[in-house]
């Protein structure tokens, strides 16, 4: 299996990366950011691009891959509306037409969130859950996932400074909220796992909640 990674330098997109090395069945990863992981490994190919909205000078590189998770996002605070949804619609939408033309076949699976809902009023969840109904429209095997509170793991970090405090200060109460209120906690890895489960098997709706991503 042949895998593609947006945002592999975000918490998420670290997680997904390191599932996806350590797997067995993962012969290649092509991580397509604005700047180098840093991580060395054989099965890591990486290519930057400037502008997110247009995969034409990377196009070449995008040919032939069976899934592609989509972890590349940013924080609605301090953002306009047309702001954050050129970042969370424009630029995931771009990439699964852009796909979709070069690998039908592949899986998409496009990170949203919980409380995700194309009618919200909430800007944000309303940004995210049009970007679901594209992804999923676009492609057979296409997912959006919506993760609730997720656990750094394994040295995953946030590039967010606010998030990194909230998750030093919460990471005592995390065994409590695992026990308690399971089905709203994930972690990196398990989200990198449920993905690799997705393009593998599927799942068998395509809204994945976070009680699915465990």
């Amino acid at each position: 299996m042949k895998v593609i990674i947006f945002g592999a330098t975000g918490m998420v997109g670290q997680g997904a990366l390191r599932e996806s090395l350590l797997a067995a069945d993962v012969e290649q990863v092509l991580a397509v950011g604005r700047r180098p992981t840093g991580v060395r490994h054989p099965k890591l190919r990486e290519v930057t691009l400037t502008d997110f909205a247009d995969l034409t000078p990377i196009e070449d590189e995008l040919r032939g891959y069976d899934a592609c998770f989509y972890c590349l996002g940013v924080s609605s605070v301090g953002l306009d509306e047309a702001a954050y949804r050129r970042i969370s619609y424009d630029y995931p939408v771009a990439a699964a037409h852009k796909l979709a033309e070069l690998n039908p076949a592949m899986t998409f699976i496009y990170v949203s969130g919980a409380g995700t809902k194309p009618d919200s009023r909430q800007m944000w969840a309303r940004v995210k859950g049009r970007t679901e109904v594209e992804v999923i429209k676009t492609f057979r095997n296409g997912y959006g996932f919506r993760p609730g509170f997720i656990q750094p793991t394994h040295g995953a970090t946030s590039k967010t400074g606010l998030y990194r405090v909230g998750y030093t200060l919460t990471a005592p109460l995390i065994p409590l909220l695992n026990r308690i209120a399971p089905k709203y906690v994930t972690s990196t890895d398990r989200l990198g796992q449920a993905m690799l489960r997705a393009a593998r098997t599927g799942f068998a709706t395509h809204i994945v909640e976070n009680a699915d991503l465990r």
